[in-house]
């Protein structure tokens, strides 16, 4: 599964989050209990949970109001928030509860130029703010969004200035903005605040990669969470859950230019890398400056391996130095290895590799080892065994598990 946050209209606040899990199936009354004990460590808070349309568009909206309460210094209120005990409280919401206010304290404390130890907390430490980061911590474990891959596409951010415990303040708050440093943003369609602290923290601790837009899922379920206003706009926040449609993994690509190794050495270099756990080497022949021939490495590796990968790239080159594009994208096809019973002059058990796009069958071939150990067994040239074999899989299986 995946999940698309998406904050492009109406922004992000705590209170809405929590709303669009609560439609996409948090349980509300447990979501709404948690609130409230959380919070009773800080003042207190009432919830209250109900069905809205904003812009006709149905949403679940999450009224918190709390009480008054005098302002804690960070450690203090870290004191707090490590004696909250409720049977729905368990470690990973506390953890991911404080990684949150971690976020707003450090983004305080550079604004301001203080330490953590010497941040008050004002607004994002109210009882209020303790309930949207509990309960929208609470709802999304409930959910176990926390194993899935998690995307946001741009925060909306709103305009004009808002009042704060310092006076006016222009919009986004600089909290805000400092805590989505990094994240593509927008400002308006409207004067206001779209995006708050909290809810600005909440995404930031969330999400495992930002988008400019939509990436390719088929939707499953989508939850639609209220803001308080009522704009011109739908004023929701939608949480998408879907399923990749095209899988994606993070990997590493290094090159370099080589033109002082023998052909023994680049190919020794070949096995050498494969062995050290790189996905993928080519060497490509080409001409260098000063017209001098040479190749160019290029070499696909897992982000953990890039570190043992580097170090054999220079052992074995002496190569001066190495480009590298850290955490390159790579769209990749659902794989499965399928063992088939192949008859060429005899029956011979091989494995083929099948890739699918969505349930068809993009591609199937055999495996080359296999193909070469049927064509030296019965001397015919490997290109006839493949091809007979691939021949044989497409008749007998392709329909059968795509129609499966």
């Amino acid at each position: 599964m995946v999940v698309v946050i998406d904050p492009q209209l109406a922004g992000v606040a705590g209170n809405m989050i929590i709303g669009a899990l609560i439609d996409l199936g948090a349980h509300p009354e447990e979501t709404m209990e948690v609130m409230e004990a959380a919070a009773s460590y800080f003042g207190g808070v009432d919830v209250k949970v109900s069905d809205v349309k904003k812009a006709g568009i149905k949403a679940t909206y999450v009224e918190v109001k709390k009480a008054s309460m005098p302002y804690l210094r960070y450690p203090e209120f870290l004191e707090k928030i490590e004696a909250i005990n409720h049977s729905f409280i368990d470690d990973g919401i506390i953890s991911f509860s404080r990684r949150v206010f971690h976020t707003i304290a450090e983004a305080e404390a550079k604004i301001h130029g203080k330490s953590l130890d010497d941040i008050h907390f004002h607004e994002v430490g109210a009882s209020d703010a303790v309930a949207d980061v509990f309960g929208a911590a609470f709802a999304y474990f409930s959910l176990g969004l926390d194993k899935e891959k998690v995307y946001s596409l741009p925060v909306a951010l709103g305009g004009g200035s808002t009042i704060s415990s310092h006076g006016r303040i222009p919009t986004p708050a600089p909290a805000t903005l400092e805590i989505l440093k990094g994240a593509p943003i927008h400002g308006g369609p409207v004067k206001v605040e779209l995006a708050t602290p909290t809810g600005a923290a909440l995404l930031v601790n969330m999400v495992d990669e930002f988008k400019n837009f939509l990436p390719p899922i088929r939707v499953v379920e989508i939850g639609y969470g209220a803001g308080k206003m009522d704009q011109e706009f739908p004023n929701i926040l939608r949480i998408m859950k879907g399923e990749r449609s095209l899988e994606e993994d993070k990997i590493v690509l290094f090159e370099t230019n080589l033109d002082h190794l023998s052909g023994e050495v680049i190919g020794n270099l070949f096995d050498d890398l494969i062995g050290e756990g790189a996905l993928d080497v080519t060497i490509t022949p080409i001409l260098m400056k000063k017209n001098r021939p040479g190749h160019l490495l290029r070499v696909i590796s897992k982000p953990e391996d890039q570190e043992n990968i580097l170090r054999r790239i220079f052992k074995e080159t002496g190569t001066l130095g190495i480009r590298i594009f850290p955490q390159v994208h790579r769209t990749i096809l659902k794989r499965e290895k399928i063992p088939f019973k192949v008859n060429i002059k005899g029956e011979w058990t091989v494995n083929f590799k099948v890739a699918f796009l969505d349930s068809e069958i993009i591609s199937a071939r055999i495996e080359y080892d296999d193909a070469k150990r049927i064509s030296s067994k019965i001397g015919l040239p490997l290109r006839e065994v493949m091809k007979i074999a691939e021949e044989q899989f497409k008749r007998e299986m392709v329909n059968k598990i795509e129609g499966y």
